[in-house]
């Protein structure tokens, strides 16, 4: 799939994950409000200073949220505690597992953090 906004991704996503994916952008986007939007990789995110700082996306049976490797292994034992599986770079989660709003604003400062560094 080919957009070139966040508006556009959302729309073209599954309908079961729409809702879910406007919810996480918005989250995001409070947690880093000087952050641009943009499409790379074909994926809606979020860039400070020319670094993405955190990016999501839907799949045919579940969304993801990407991170820097060092937020996922900051918040490691709070992404197991909900059930979920991390991998180096993300999560993934499916929509009736939604991520928690705190969880999704300390993940996303702690890719900033990691990625200023």
């Amino acid at each position: 799939m080919t957009v070139s906004n966040h508006d556009e991704y959302i729309a073209a996503a599954p309908e079961q994950f729409r809702t879910l994916l406007t919810t996480l952008r918005a989250q995001l986007a409070k947690a880093l409000p000087d952050a641009q939007e943009v499409i790379e990789y074909d994926m809606p995110g979020f860039r400070i200073e020319g670094s993405i700082i955190a990016s999501y996306a839907a799949f045919t049976r579940q969304c993801g949220l990407y991170l820097s490797p060092g937020a996922l292994t900051a918040h490691a034992d709070d992404i197991a505690a909900l059930g979920l599986k991390a991998s180096k770079t993300g999560i993934t989660f499916p929509a009736s597992k939604p991520l928690p709003e705190t969880l999704v604003e300390r993940l996303a400062l702690s890719s900033r953090s990691d990625v200023e560094k």
